[in-house]
């Protein structure tokens, strides 16, 4: 149960109303975690200028997304696990790479160092070590690519931590916290 209220795309207006239109154009729908971000426009309007900007940056779709899964797995994120692995199917990632970014696993060496930065991020809350950065590096990591993996990390955090406090409820096949990495081991 919602302990946010989410707002009825039919029944919004003015800036809120603009906001949702956007998602329907992107999305095809108004998922539910945007009708809670559409309580307050201006953190709506702020994911999504964050989202579409690094959506212009270095990173692929398909890496954007495996970051996402990552993130949502290490914050036990219901919601933005089966979010995204609805939307990493729709980038055209396999479930195997689907299963393995949850796990920080990916097929190449870089891919798989910037999912492993982005674990450390979350469970060391920002800490990470000269070590972890090293082995980023030695990956193939720019520091432009660390500093967009930061970027990426903490738009995710603001939308796991938006869905667990709202506890909102999920529109999409859902996936428990540690189901991901539970079905395949």
């Amino acid at each position: 149960m919602n302990r946010i209220i989410q707002l009825d795309p039919a029944r919004v207006t003015g800036k809120t109303r603009e906001l949702f239109d956007d998602v329907q154009a992107r999305f095809g729908i108004v998922p539910n975690a945007f009708r809670v971000l559409g309580n307050a426009p201006a953190a709506l309007e702020a994911y999504l200028n964050f989202d579409a900007a690094l959506d212009r940056g270095s990173f692929s779709g398909k890496i954007r997304e495996q970051i996402a899964l990552a993130v949502a797995e290490s914050n036990l994120c219901r919601y933005c696990s089966s979010a995204h692995v609805f939307m990493g199917g729709r980038v055209g990632l396999t479930e195997k790479e689907i299963h393995d970014a949850a796990r920080s696993i990916a097929a190449t060496t870089k891919t798989e160092a910037i999912l492993k930065l982005a674990r450390d991020i979350v469970v060391q809350r920002g800490e990470v070590s000269d070590a972890d950065l090293e082995h980023a590096r030695n990956a193939g990591l720019t520091d432009g690519e660390i500093v967009e993996t930061v970027a990426n990390v903490a738009l995710n955090i603001f939308m796991n931590y938006m869905n667990h406090v709202a506890r909102t409820v999920v529109d999409f096949a859902e996936m428990k916290a540690g189901q991901v990495e539970e079905d395949w081991r």
